[in-house]
């Protein structure tokens, strides 16, 4: 991800690549600048906005810093706890951060829809699709689907399943009971479908990421748009889209 997001910087037409800083790759040449291994690179390249895709426990660290050095933050890392939040809220005084789950403009409209129809149904599921490294389940997107689903609606059908054959074969719960199955498939990037039930009928709100490059048209407009908000952190980029 992160080399998708060197590649849309460097390419749009309003921003600059200035360094990258991967530890891992430093030394490399990604996207037209050297990959240093220190956050300092940042300073000393004179960034404005930094762009995050990494793990919570680093992404907290580069986070501390960024606000430090009055940098605004465009961060894709997803895990971050309440007291998170409420930290960053107070450390972003001289800039701003911004958070998504998800970058990609389908997937933020897929969870749109899934909360506005929420109401009207009685059962619901939801199930993510993802590549075969991505560590952690469910995914971001996933949990804030849910959340979002279960703050339109609390009332759903109770499971009716009494016996499971094989032990999690209903998936995790999840806020208001909703269940969320997850997938770990080699080949696939980023997947989710919503499915919902009532009396004689279902709705199927589904989202395809085929290539990182869907979520760089978020993360681009998060870093034209970010010096512009109002509050120190934001969540998602519903806002940015007029959502």
């Amino acid at each position: 991800m992160g080399r998708a997001a060197c590649t849309a910087v460097a390419e749009h037409p309003r921003l600059e690549l200035v360094t990258a800083v991967d530890p891992a790759a430093a030394g490399q040449s990604m996207a037209g600048v050297t990959v240093a291994a220190d956050l300092r690179a940042l300073a000393d390249a004179g960034a404005e906005v930094l762009v995050d895709f990494t793990v919570v426990e680093a992404a907290r660290t580069t986070l501390s810093w960024a606000a430090l050095h009055g940098m605004h933050a465009v961060v894709g890392t997803t895990g971050f706890t309440a007291h998170d939040y409420a930290m960053l809220s107070e450390n972003f005084t001289r800039s701003r951060c911004l958070i998504a789950a998800n970058f990609a403009v389908g997937a933020v409209l897929m969870m749109k829809f899934a909360a506005l129809a929420a109401p009207w149904f009685d059962t619901v599921d939801v199930i993510e699709m993802h590549h075969d490294a991505k560590v952690d389940a469910p995914s971001g997107t996933a949990v804030m689907t849910m959340d979002r689903i279960a703050a339109a609606s609390a009332k759903w059908a109770p499971d009716p399943t009494q016996h499971e054959v094989v032990r999690g074969a209903r998936g995790g719960v999840g806020p208001a009971g909703i269940h969320v199955h997850s997938l770990r498939v080699r080949g696939m990037v980023a997947h989710q479908e919503v499915l919902m039930g009532a009396t004689g009928e279902t709705l199927t709100i589904r989202h395809d990421s085929y290539d990182r490059v869907s979520f760089m048209t978020g993360v681009t407009l998060a870093c034209t748009r970010i010096a512009q908000l109002e509050q120190p952190l934001t969540l998602g980029i519903e806002g940015l889209l007029g959502l």
